[in-house]
């Protein structure tokens, strides 16, 4: 690039019109025109003709050109374009830039550029002028830095004595100061030209990647000269583009700002800008755009950094809530953000005072403390692996602080100091599990990320090392842990899930052995004490990965855990001949003996295989007798079911895996068998959580022992295969339709939390009974006519089950198109029976009923897709089943009056749309055949089904969108029939004829000035006095994307062709408080480099609050081209 630039410095100095022509043509060819300029142009013609004259040079049709070209080398030409200009300003700051012709014709050029109606040539040169621009930035900071050394030099040359003064250094001092003088005067006027020429145009363009060039480029003057740049004249253009409606363009804005607050030096200057616009900052840390939110918190915590008093508590309190988002990069963002205001404040002697007066390892336990507070107060509990996963970049070291946290569980009170409350104790214990995870797995939690991603070595060692780490502590703290909380549920529940990240072989290789004696202690008396479902399952868990066969402590688990189990038998076997020898006179602590222990031993079947305990037998008897007495708790049924459920599974998983007899086979089956009899006995049970678990079961059953048993390769599974006979489909059908498709209980209308909860739930539990049934048909175990009851619910229920439904018919569709197709007709004709139950034979078609079933023959119709040739005939079916029914009853009055379902044809029309024409032709002669010649010439009202079914048969046929004739035709049919929707889409938005040939327009100005029209009036969410208020009280119309080829001479048909608005909101108050402000405050368009100090007699800079005086100045707005094109063969100075 070095060379490149002194060659052609060399050719200038040569001859500056033909090395300014090679410039000159540089730029025009790196903007994708093929078009030269020559140097006759170049001397004779101004700089609007020569632009006009390229731009006609544009033949090509493609709208890319060099700066949005997509790949690997464009990016390096685009920044080798820019690294030109660089390289070209600093090797020209000495000398040619101050001639007064080099860079006033490039400037001339570029602005001319940037106020072309081509794309291509306004984005190239704002890029160029932009870059021009900071190098220009950076001759003016040397500049400065040199005239303050000179200023430095004379000032203590003039005060030596008068014999050591050397008055002709005092001379050259004076000529090179008056010379950087007039070398800064003429940089000014440079930046001026651009500034005021191209950026105050530019940074609102049609074009959301020039705006963001500009803000990019204007964050980087006002960094790196901050005496000039950085005050209120420059820094609200980066305010105002906060409201971009473009999420590249805010994402500059807030980078820009970062770099400059990130400098703690500058945040006075800042101070001004942060009041004004620190609630839209604040704002957008919930932008729509992820990236321009994360941006947006680190920017909030920079501010923070600089100033605290900056942020309010509500301003605080925004960002805090963003650790619990589901998006990771904003968590952690907001996670920095909470560890430098929560975290970042404490005393550290302080703290070690404290812990060692404690006798704590740890002086982290009032920021510990501090964690459980803010967990509890954010109200979100069932999120706490959230925070710990947002805040596990910035407070890792905190967050693995274990000893501290079990120092807090374990410590008794001290008199005068406050001790943790029970919510906090369980606050605590549940953070400290997720910690535990976050550092065991090493990767979020569900909900964040796309998945698991592959470690690094070093995330590898440091996983690694953290496991050990919290084993070694965990296996002596663990017991301890448990002997305190015992007694409540939920933290010892919490406590029981930490030995599942443990490294086992810690435990051998540490001889740590009497600490699992300990633990396994403290989880038999937990066993012993609770029957909560959660605490028991977490019991049974931590017993299976205790006892994995690939450790040496298996062997001793086994042994504890059978005794338990051994002890846990034998009482159930003797509390149950208990409760069956009395019966109806059982008390509740018979009761109760039954329930605990049953409790207890399901919730270890569920993990354990205790098939050789032989718990199906006493399960049995217990249901049996239920059924037959008749008064058997729910809760003791419900638990049996499970219990039996389980233990079938077991002994299915153990014929699996091994090599069964047949006798193995035929005990199976006699289980199965009896087991499922129960099952269907219990639908009929009158406690509903025994129906909905013997549902849930059979359901499961029925799958799990279908045909598919046999597939694989296990034939010899057949004799384990149940089919549900008709009476069990639709006892399970019948069920379905009574405890599912129900209202919602309409007798509290509290609308308190607790209730909202309980109703959520009970959906949840109706949508696992739906989504089980549903699971049979798909896989053809029930039969599929018996999803039409469930299909006909689709509209009514769409809310609470259209996923499932929706899912259903699709899967059904693949199993089977003709007979889904004959089901979706069924659950049509169904519904239109019921209504003629309700309202007889004289049906009223403009109900809100009849509209209720046409509306679902539309859905039905629209999920055949597009592809009539692959739905063909079971479209065809559908109609020809839909026909029969129609005509399936006479009327009884005569022939002369219409059948009673003839109706349903104004139904079965829906679907018409969906036959291809030739079966439309078949269909209508299907239809004559039940038709009398009476009723083709009837035309009165109740005839209407039959005239408007037969009209949507016969019309349409010439205007069928798809052509049958040949699989080639039907393809070139689809085709044109994509063009022609593509066109009329077009012409509606282009509202005017386009000329034949036009002259090229001429590319001046891009200002066009018109009474506004009614939609193009400011958003309603504008803010008065916004930016886009301004533009359209002042008549500033911005227009949509043109081809120069087809340019239309009406003005307004411009305007109304793809209007688009450029900014979302602006956060300026009113045009009367700008007024207002100005007047206090007036704007400094001109740049004016701060005084160095030899020039204390300029004038300093007044201060500007924000107006809009720079706007006022523009009164530009590109129109935008999709044309720039740009040839595959076209060569640039800059490889």
């Amino acid at each position: 690039m070095q060379s490149v630039v002194d060659e052609w410095i060399e050719s200038y100095k040569q001859d500056r019109d033909l090395a300014l022509l090679d410039l000159i043509n540089f730029f025009i060819q790196c903007s994708g025109c093929k078009g030269t300029v020559r140097i006759e142009m170049f001397r004779n013609m101004q700089n609007a003709e020569i632009i006009r004259k390229m731009t006609e040079e544009f033949d090509e049709d493609s709208g890319d050109y060099p700066l949005t070209m997509p790949g690997p080398m464009w990016k390096k030409f685009r920044y080798n374009f820019c690294e030109f200009i660089s390289v070209l300003i600093r090797q020209c700051q000495y000398s040619i830039i101050y001639d007064e012709y080099m860079m006033d014709t490039v400037i001339s050029l570029l602005t001319g550029l940037s106020d072309s109606q081509v794309r291509a040539f306004r984005h190239t040169s704002t890029l160029a002028a932009m870059k021009l621009m900071t190098a220009l930035v950076n001759v003016a900071l040397n500049l400065s830095i040199h005239q303050d050394n000179t200023q430095r030099q004379y000032e203590a040359e003039r005060n030596k004595i008068a014999g050591k003064r050397a008055n002709e250094k005092l001379e050259l001092l004076l000529q090179k100061r008056k010379e950087l003088q007039e070398n800064q005067d003429e940089i000014e006027n440079m930046m001026n030209s651009i500034f005021k020429g191209i950026f105050v145009h530019r940074y609102r363009d049609a074009i959301a990647e020039i705006r963001a060039i500009c803000i990019e480029e204007i964050g980087v003057w006002m960094k790196m000269y901050s005496d000039a740049f950085l005050n209120d004249s420059y820094l609200k253009y980066v305010g105002w583009t906060l409201h971009d409606r473009q999420g590249e363009v805010r994402l500059k804005c807030l980078k820009a700002l970062q770099n400059l607050y990130t400098n703690r030096e500058l945040f006075p200057k800042l101070e001004l800008f942060t009041n004004r616009f620190k609630d839209r900052i604040v704002s957008m840390t919930l932008d729509k755009e992820y990236d321009v939110a994360v941006e947006a918190i680190r920017l909030v915590t920079l501010i923070l950094q600089g100033s605290e008093d900056a942020l309010s508590n509500e301003d605080c309190e925004n960002v805090y809530h963003l650790v619990y988002s589901a998006h990771r990069p904003v968590a952690v963002a907001a996670g920095e953000f909470l560890h430098r205001k929560l975290f970042s404040r404490h005393d550290p002697q302080a703290e070690e005072a404290l812990a060692k007066r404690r006798g704590r390892s740890s002086p982290n336990g009032n920021l510990i403390r501090m964690l459980v507070l803010f967990f509890l107060e954010s109200e979100l509990h069932e999120h706490a692996a959230y925070l710990v996963d947002s805040l596990w970049e910035s407070s890792q070291e905190l967050l693995k602080d274990w000893e501290c946290m079990t120092e807090l569980l374990l410590e008794e009170p001290v008199q005068g100091e406050e001790v943790l409350s029970d919510r906090q104790e369980s606050a605590l214990i549940e953070l400290t599990v997720c910690t535990i995870r976050q550092a065991a797995e090493a990767h979020p939690p569900v909900g964040r990320g796309t998945g698991k991603r592959v470690l690094t070595a070093k995330e590898r060692k440091t996983q690694i090392d953290d496991k050990t780490k919290l084993t070694e502590h965990f296996i002596m703290a663990l017991p301890m842990l448990l002997s305190k909380y015992q007694a409540d549920s939920e933290k010892v529940a919490n406590l029981l899930q930490i030995p599942q990240f443990f490294d086992l072989d810690v435990y051998s290789a540490g001889r740590m052995e009497k600490h699992l004696d300990a633990l396994l202690k403290q989880i038999r008396l937990v066993v012993e004490k609770h029957i909560e479902t959660d605490v028991l399952e977490a019991c049974s868990k931590t017993y299976s990965i205790l006892c994995s066969e690939e450790y040496t402590i298996m062997n001793r688990v086994d042994i504890a855990r059978s005794q338990l189990i051994d002890e846990m038998t034998d009482r159930f076997a003797h509390s149950v001949e208990e409760l069956l020898q009395e019966a109806e006179e059982a008390d509740d602590d018979d009761i109760y003996n039954v329930l605990s222990t049953l409790k207890r031993l399901t919730a270890f079947h569920n993990a354990h295989d205790l098939t050789r305990w032989d718990l199906f037998g006493n399960c049995y008897r217990l249901l049996k007798a239920g059924i037959e007495q008749g008064s058997m708790p729910e809760q003791i049924a419900v638990q049996a079911l499970q219990c039996s459920h389980y233990s079938i599974l077991w002994q299915l998983v153990k014929i699996t895996e091994g090599a069964p007899t047949k006798d193995d086979l035929v005990a199976l089956r006699r289980v199965v068998k009896s087991f499922l009899a129960v099952c269907q006995q219990c639908l009929s049970n009158v406690n509903t959580p025994v129906k909905e678990q013997a549902f849930m079961l059979l359901c499961d059953l029925l799958m799990i022992f279908s045909h598919q048993l046999v597939s694989g390769g296990r034939e010899g599974l057949q004799p384990l295969v149940f089919n549900p006979d008709s009476t069990l489909q639709n006892e399970l059908l019948n069920f379905v339709l009574d405890h599912v498709f129900i209202d919602q209980d309409d007798e509290s209308q509290k609308g308190d939390e607790e209730d909202e909860a309980n109703k959520i739930e009970a959906l949840h539990k109706r949508r696992n009974l739906l989504a089980a049934f549903c699971k049979l048909i798909i896989y053809d175990i029930v039969d599929m006519p018996a999803a039409a009851d469930i299909f006909k619910h689709y509209m009514k229920y769409y809310n609470d089950y259209g996923d499932i439904i929706k899912e259903t018919l699709s899967k059904t569709r693949q199993t089977d198109k003709i007979l889904c197709a004959k089901t979706l007709i069924l659950s049509l004709q169904q519904l239109f029976n019921e209504l003629l139950q309700d309202q007889g034979p004289n049906l009223d078609r403009t109900s809100s009923h009849v509209s209720g079933i046409k509306e679902l023959a539309r859905r039905f119709a629209l999920t055949f897709g597009l592809d009539q040739i692959k739905t063909r005939e079971a479209v065809a079916t559908l109609h020809k089943d839909g026909i029969e029914f129609a005509f399936k009853y006479q009327n009884p009055r005569g022939p002369e009056f219409p059948p009673i379902n003839l109706a349903f044809l104004e139904v079965l029309s829906e679907f018409s749309s969906k036959l291809i024409r030739q079966d439309k032709k078949t269909v209508h002669s299907y239809l004559e055949k039940f038709m009398s010649e009476s009723m083709s010439e009837r035309r009165e009202d109740v005839w209407l089904p039959l005239i408007s079914y037969r009209n949507s048969l016969l019309t349409g046929g010439d205007e069928d969108h798809m052509s049958v004739t040949s699989g080639s035709s039907s393809k070139t049919g689809s085709v044109r029939k994509e063009s022609s929707v593509e066109g009329s889409w077009m012409m509606r938005n282009d509202t005017l004829p386009t000329p034949g040939a036009l002259q090229t327009p001429q590319l001046t100005s891009t200002v066009l000035r018109e009474n506004r029209p009614a939609e193009h009036m400011p958003d309603p969410d504008s803010e008065p006095g916004s930016e886009n208020d301004f533009l359209y009280r002042n008549g500033v119309v911005r227009c949509g994307t043109l081809n120069p080829r087809k340019f239309h001479t009406d003005m307004r048909g411009l305007m109304e062709d793809d209007a688009e608005p450029i900014f979302e909101d602006v956060m300026m108050s009113s045009r009367g408080q700008l007024e207002d402000m100005n007047e206090e405050f007036e704007d400094t368009m001109v740049i004016d480099l701060p005084p160095s100090r030899n020039r204390r007699e300029r004038a300093e800079l007044r201060p500007d609050f924000f107006d809009s005086a720079a706007m006022i100045e523009d009164e530009s707005v590109s129109i935008r081209f999709s044309l720039s094109p740009f040839g595959p063969g076209a060569r640039f100075w800059v490889n």
